[in-house]
């Protein structure tokens, strides 16, 4: 388990440096962190426990019990306050979204941030394409189209004009 969560939490991590302009707080990284220090210390419990199994230790098996309920305690925390401001993060990532898509002229960091973002994802846009008609480089390219990261995979002449929606 300390090993599953040590994958989840480095991946967290290396994942957050492709999206970093789209999470201007720092903190986002916060839970991933917490999830390589729990593993930590999941891996130190379980020691903890096997070494108490194997002496037969009355005493090493009550304190692995207590820890273990403490942890349970602390991840039923950790849900509840996660389902509570599940909105809140949202709002604040659609914002912050926002903004750089706003920001996009083509040639800048947070426009290649927005194509990959928008190729990895299959998606365009915050919502959907038609956000793109508010942002400064929609109306600045003359022929209002969105950006050819937009087009789906397979559509082979996408020009990511708006005429032709079912290629976005």
């Amino acid at each position: 388990a300390a090993a599953g969560l040590s994958y989840v939490g480095a991946y967290v991590i290396n994942t957050y440096k492709s999206y970093d302009n789209f999470l201007q707080d720092r903190y986002a990284l916060l839970p991933a962190v917490i999830i390589v220090c729990v593993a930590v210390v999941m891996f130190a419990i379980g020691l903890i426990g096997c070494c108490a199994t194997f002496r037969e230790s009355r005493v090493g098996l009550g304190l692995f019990l207590a820890i273990i309920l403490v942890i349970f305690i602390a991840e039923v925390s950790a849900f509840v306050l996660g389902f509570v401001y599940r909105e809140k993060v949202k709002t604040d990532v659609q914002g912050t979204m926002v903004s750089v898509f706003e920001k996009y002229d083509g040639k800048n960091p947070e426009s290649t941030v927005v194509d990959y973002l928008q190729e990895q994802l299959h998606c365009c846009g915050v919502k959907n394409y038609s956000d793109w008609t508010t942002t400064q480089w929609f109306n600045s390219t003359g022929n209002h189209s969105v950006p050819q990261s937009c087009c789906q995979q397979d559509a082979k002449n996408c020009t990511g004009l708006l005429d032709q929606p079912q290629e976005l």
